[in-house]
């Protein structure tokens, strides 16, 4: 990695419902299919990360969203792209919650996250999560 290389800048959201947290599995034909991760999706030119963030959870999960504090920040480096992910919590959303783009959506209990294969860069982010260290 040259130190000049940017990174693929990413934001995703953490939606938070009682004691559970939404989580996404990739659709089987994307890169790193069917592994779990959090809705979201890549930054585009002049985006600031909330609108990014809104416009992510209107085409993936067609709801519209109050994004809340950022909570964490991470960058990974996976064979094929370098990438820095932006995760905000989501305070509420309006509209019908519905899968537009993804293998399979649900409502994870917070202490089960670890059974989910995750995507490797948010691995650290799912321990804490489910300790209950963030959020």
């Amino acid at each position: 990695m040259s130190q000049t290389e940017k990174p693929i800048l990413v934001t995703a959201a953490i939606l938070l419902r009682e004691e559970s947290i939404l989580i996404c599995q990739r659709h089987h034909s994307d890169s790193y299919g069917l592994q779990w991760e959090f809705p979201g999706g890549k930054v585009r030119e002049g985006e600031s990360l909330e609108a990014s963030l809104g416009r992510e959870l209107r085409e993936e999960l067609g709801i519209e969203a109050t994004i809340g504090p950022e909570v964490f920040r991470l960058q990974h480096r996976y064979p094929d792209r370098f990438v820095e992910v932006v995760f905000f919590k989501l305070h509420q959303y309006q509209g019908t919650m519905e899968n537009l783009v993804f293998e399979k959506i649900q409502w994870a209990p917070r202490r089960e996250l670890g059974r989910y294969a995750f995507l490797e860069a948010d691995r650290d982010l799912v321990a804490q999560l489910a300790q209950g260290e963030i959020l």
